[in-house]
């Protein structure tokens, strides 16, 4: 890939979208959303269907699907704080001018139709998927405006945040209802939105732990508004309580009450985060932070990775 440093306003404008999205969404974060979708679609299609969990090729297109919705909320995110990063981020490709919003726009219109001829698709027309992916991209949309009362809610960081965590269980849903393949889905359902909240909660808080010295005016952060004590705390209560929700959702796939291994698994996936958080509390620092983040992330994957090793054991996968 070129480099920055080899960047101009003469190079090819596809090598300036590829800085930008190596910048600002690389390709390595289709790791989560494949293990997001894979573990959604396994989701949906075990709660609404008998036997072996059957994939196909259309899935796969699915998966292309999903991640245009996530381009497309970076997409709205570099429009909503465009003038804020052109003071914290000057030389990023966007605010250096290699790219504009209006590329930007180009490749968000994109990533939209595709999601909406996907889920007309599969449906036949007006289905349950469309209107699954109409209630998350209603909520998207809305983010991108920051509700309409941008100015008072940045204010309130915690409020902000609730408002734009909420995204992902929605996104959730429209993945297991496109896995249940127009089938109607039960309300156990929801254990895998609650799920997603407390776990992309959980990380999103860790993504932004300061330490002390890393503080600044123009950048929120959760350290400064609830302390390097409380802030950890709050991620080691999420992780806790995505834990037991995971512990619901495993209940409503398997046949019978789970067993002591599977809360014995679940926790050694979440002491490893809880025991890296602890060190940022008793040592704040940079350092801190990045194992902090690393190991919030593995937990969180590992969690979706213990469901589908549940389906697996309970149902099968198949092809087709």
């Amino acid at each position: 890939m070129t480099q920055r440093a080899d960047l101009g306003h003469d190079s090819p404008l596809l090598t300036r979208l590829i800085a930008w999205m190596h910048e600002r969404f690389p390709l390595e974060n289709a790791v989560l959303f494949l293990v997001l979708y894979i573990a959604a679609l396994s989701v949906g299609r075990a709660l609404s269907s008998e036997g072996a969990i059957v994939w196909g090729l259309g899935d796969a297109t699915g998966f292309f699907a999903a991640w245009c919705f996530f381009l497309m909320l970076r997409v709205f995110d570099e429009h909503k704080d465009y003038e804020l990063d052109c003071k914290n981020h000057p030389h990023r490709v966007l605010q250096s001018g290699l790219i504009t919003l209006g590329h930007l726009k180009v490749l968000g219109g994109i990533a939209i139709l595709t999601q909406i001829a996907f889920s007309l698709g599969l449906d036949g027309g007006f289905g349950p998927i469309t209107i699954a992916w109409l209630i998350v991209m209603t909520w998207s949309g809305l983010m991108a405006v920051e509700f309409f009362c941008g100015a008072w809610l940045e204010k309130r960081l915690l409020l902000y945040a609730l408002s734009h965590m909420l995204v992902m269980p929605m996104a959730l849903i429209w993945m297991a209802q496109i896995g249940a393949q127009g089938e109607s889905l039960p309300m156990s359902i929801a254990a895998l939105a609650g799920l997603s909240f407390l776990s992309g909660a959980a990380f999103e808080v860790t993504r932004k732990l300061k330490a002390p010295e890393d503080e600044r005016d123009t950048i929120d952060s959760y350290t400064k508004v609830l302390g390097t004590t409380r802030a950890p705390i709050v991620v080691m209560v999420l992780l806790g309580l995505g834990a037991l929700v995971l512990a619901l959702l495993l209940n409503a796939l398997l046949s019978g009450p789970i067993s002591a291994l599977w809360y014995l698994a679940l926790g050694a996936l979440t002491l490893p985060a809880i025991i890296a958080l602890q060190g940022f509390r008793s040592a704040p620092s940079a350092q801190a932070v990045k194992r902090s983040e690393g190991m919030v992330a593995l937990s969180m994957l590992s969690g979706y990775a213990l469901m589908l090793i549940a389906i697996g054991l309970e149902r099968g996968f198949g092809w087709q």
